[in-house]
């Protein structure tokens, strides 16, 4: 069944990971696929080889903490096909060096703050006009298990974005409730991406990070892309303003000191 025939989504984040798995399934169930992503060479080699299994996509060029490229990604969407039914504000970062509250260099806060809430808010502050005169839609932003709950290991700036993300979320979804506008936000527990394998080389640290998954294992960035799916599909057309937990029981789980040793 394809549950988004004849829609047209952005996903930003999407060269790759959560984001290039989540365009790959959007494309399997019937939507044109915008993927945006500020990397300009994977970008393009991850369209091909969503156009390689018969996806109707392509690529924009878009560092969505930018203001006006922000703009031009939607914009890029309308132009080409005229629409904007979902969007999938993915894209995110988690630099090495933002640990501590008081370690964290400032520079560093200003640039996850940019990318991960400024950026989801300048895709909905241009997406939601393209998707008003689209007859509505579904906004999905990338929140974390961390915007519910303390972080495993510091990341002072991530883990303050990703709250942001998830009480902003809320109040578009207020606002546009009546306006055929869904807005949710989806929380994932840890994705085993590269991004994720890198942070966790040591494996003490992996170690140390399975003892808080009930599961015993990491999740697959094709099970997020699932969640996505739901909340971009009419499946959840009841749904707005809720936080989408997908973390393999983190959240529900209760982690000794004595745990962790």
């Amino acid at each position: 069944m394809d549950r988004l025939a004849g829609k047209v989504a952005l996903v930003t984040g999407a060269a790759g990971g959560i984001g290039f798995e989540t365009a790959r399934l959007f494309a399997a169930e019937g939507a044109r696929v915008i993927v945006a992503d500020a990397d300009t060479t994977k970008g393009p080699l991850s369209v091909e080889a969503l156009r390689a299994e018969g996806a109707d996509a392509a690529f924009v060029a878009a560092d969505v903490s930018d203001d006006e490229q922000a703009r031009a990604m939607v914009d890029f969407a309308m132009s080409t096909h005229g629409a904007l039914h979902v969007l999938f504000n993915n894209a995110g970062i988690m630099p090495a060096d933002d640990g501590g509250t008081l370690e964290t260099p400032v520079s560093t806060w200003d640039r996850v703050m940019g990318v991960n809430l400024r950026g989801v808010w300048l895709g909905c502050r241009h997406g939601i006009p393209a998707m008003l005169e689209s007859g509505g839609g579904s906004i999905i932003n990338a929140a974390s298990i961390v915007a519910l709950m303390g972080a495993a290991t510091a990341q002072i700036a991530y883990t303050a974005s990703k709250g942001g993300v998830l009480s902003m979320t809320r109040e578009i979804a207020v606002e546009y409730a009546r306006r055929g506008i869904r807005a949710n936000a989806l929380c994932p527990g840890p994705i085993d991406t590269p991004l994720l394998a890198e942070l966790l080389s040591e494996p003490a640290q992996r170690a140390r990070r399975f003892v808080h998954i009930p599961m015993g294992r990491l999740g697959q960035a094709t099970e997020i892309a699932k969640a996505a799916l739901f909340l971009a599909s009419d499946d959840s057309s009841f749904m707005t303003g809720s936080a989408m937990v997908v973390d393999g029981g983190i959240t529900a789980a209760y982690v000794t000191p004595e745990d962790e040793r």
